[in-house]
């Protein structure tokens, strides 16, 4: 069964984690092999509930890109480095490919024999030396094993072409040599004297029981084919170790298992190979990539929380299955190549949204699960007290207050409390804290939301928050990055924003000169307060 991945938004806030976390359970008992993620470092708010109720928190997914991986790539396509010639050409004739990977001990990748180098070592090699093994010249000349002395095979390869007396009186013999020879008694004879390497008897040639004994004293290996001198003098040459015609001066292209699709795209533009081999960081190979491959995709399959913007998820979205979206927010730029399951709803908060899942389908909360769906809807509403907040959120938070054993008002503050701490956070980190990114034509913005009890923190150090919020406008291209502060103690929310967003903001909230620091009273929920004002801006 394939994984499916389930995850919020790239700036993960608590009920981000808490929504991805819940449904992953849910889809587990459902029988879904589902795993919760996330996109990048959860806040101490976050941090602060999966301590509290003990659940582990999400492992990183860096992006939903097709990988190799996700293609359907020859997996075990190799030989090894001891298999024939003849091998290799069969095994590339009966698997339709052009080319096959070498390889030695447990898989290690040496490099890859294409069809180019069969054609050339058919039609130019001019062959006299065999590197090869008994069963090798067995298998390829259909030869019947008369003495088998050695495993191993190398030797010249001579023709006893001559009449029988010039050959003996003519040609020296040697242990290093290999002689095809027909039922020529009186050569073959002179041959196991010689102590040859191997005698290659061909037309199924007839031998003396003495040379046969013979041999096997003198460590003469014999093999007998039902081919003719002709034939075995053109195939034996197919039977040499197919790492004999492996080209070693010129590196081999290889890709591994966690390189982009996109990635390997390019580097075909420029190289057009047909076959490029499949191998690990160790140089471990795991098969063969025909570029034909690429069709045969799977791409991850997702689930999405808290979020619908392609702006929000992970990268590469664009490129992977998605199969639900559980999310809370206006419908943004998300688009799907098959139609999904997707629950949207107008509650405060995606967990609301997963405990009413779990009713439907009638699966137990545990005491965990619970808890961290209760830490989403806190988070979310701000303990109840948001504009967001539903009918809905109440009884799902009364319900699951009971499940997860605490009171949840004295649990809410503890949680935002944690969340609100400045302690030991850079600036950009108190922006990234809880930040989402929107897009409007081609406009993009950028809003973070920090809550806290003491807003003078901050305020001591406005401007050097501002220029933080200018670098990151300037670096992306961003038409406005805002921070809003918001005290969760007077329910109001205090805004620092780029420099040069100045005019835009003034306009948006009617004011003729919108300073650093304004304090806007009510202003708590960036989905309801914050970006109709800026979207209705934006859109003119």
């Amino acid at each position: 069964m394939e994984k499916t991945y389930v995850f919020g938004h790239r700036k993960p806030d608590t009920d981000s984690v808490a929504s991805c976390i819940a449904f992953a359970y849910l889809k587990q008992q459902l029988g879904v092999k589902a795993e919760a993620k996330v996109l990048s470092a959860i806040n101490k708010e976050s941090k602060y509930a999966l301590d509290y109720f003990g659940v582990k928190e999400p492992a990183y997914l860096n992006d939903v890109k097709l990988q190799l991986k996700d293609i359907g790539y020859h997996k075990k396509c190799f030989l090894e480095d001891t298999s024939s010639i003849y091998d290799a050409y069969l095994y590339m004739f009966q698997q339709n490919l052009t080319g096959v990977p070498i390889v030695k001990n447990d898989h290690q990748f040496l490099g890859i024999v294409t069809i180019k180098d069969l054609a050339h070592h058919f039609v130019n090699a001019e062959v006299r030396n065999l590197n090869t093994s008994y069963q090798n010249i067995l298998s390829v000349l259909k030869g019947e094993e008369v003495v088998r002395q050695d495993e191993e095979i190398q030797g010249n390869l001579l023709v006893a072409s001559y009449r029988s007396t010039t050959f003996i009186t003519t040609v020296s013999l040697s242990p290093s040599d290999i002689l095809i020879v027909g039922d020529r008694h009186s050569v073959i004879e002179y041959a196991v004297d010689s102590k040859v390497k191997l005698i290659i008897i061909v037309g199924n040639g007839e031998m003396k029981e003495a040379h046969i004994q013979k041999a096997k004293e003198n460590g003469v290996n014999i093999i007998r084919t039902n081919y003719d001198t002709y034939h075995v003098a053109r195939l034996v040459s197919l039977s040499n170790y197919v790492q004999t015609i492996l080209n070693k001066e010129q590196e081999a292209i290889c890709f591994d298992e966690n390189d982009y699709v996109g990635d390997i795209l390019e580097i075909n533009k420029k190289l057009r190979h047909t076959n490029y081999p499949v191998v690990t960081r160790n140089q471990k190979c795991l098969g063969l990539l025909k570029i034909s491959d690429l069709d045969d995709k799977h791409p991850k399959k997702v689930i999405l929380v808290d979020h619908n913007e392609k702006m929000q998820s992970a990268e590469g979205i664009e490129e992977a299955e998605i199969l639900e979206i559980i999310d809370h927010h206006n419908l943004g730029s998300i688009t799907t190549n098959a139609p999904v399951n997707f629950r949207n709803m107008a509650v405060g908060s995606t967990c609301t949204i997963v405990y009413y899942l779990y009713k439907e389908k009638e699966i137990e909360i545990p005491k965990k699960i619970a808890g961290m769906l209760l830490s989403g809807i806190l988070s979310d509403t701000l303990i109840l007290k948001s504009p967001t907040k539903t009918q809905l959120d109440v009884e799902a938070v009364n319900d699951l207050a009971t499940l997860a054993e605490v009171d949840y008002k004295k649990y809410g503050l503890d949680l935002l409390k944690a969340g609100s701490s400045l302690d030991g956070m850079s600036k950009e980190e108190v922006l990234y804290n809880d930040f989402k990114l929107y897009t409007v034509d081609d406009k993009t913005f950028g809003v973070g939301q920090f809550f806290t009890m003491n807003f003078q923190e901050i305020a001591q150090e406005m401007d050097a928050y501002v220029d933080v919020l200018d670098e990151v406008a300037e670096a992306n291209q961003y038409q406005l990055v805002a921070l809003y502060i918001t005290d969760i103690i007077q329910n109001g929310s205090y805004i620092l924003f780029n420099r040069k967003a100045k005019d835009l903001l003034s306009l948006a909230y009617k004011m003729d000169d919108l300073s650093e620091g304004t304090y806007f009273d009510g202003c708590v929920s960036r989905k309801k307060h914050v970006i109709p004002l800026l979207m209705e801006v934006f859109e003119k």
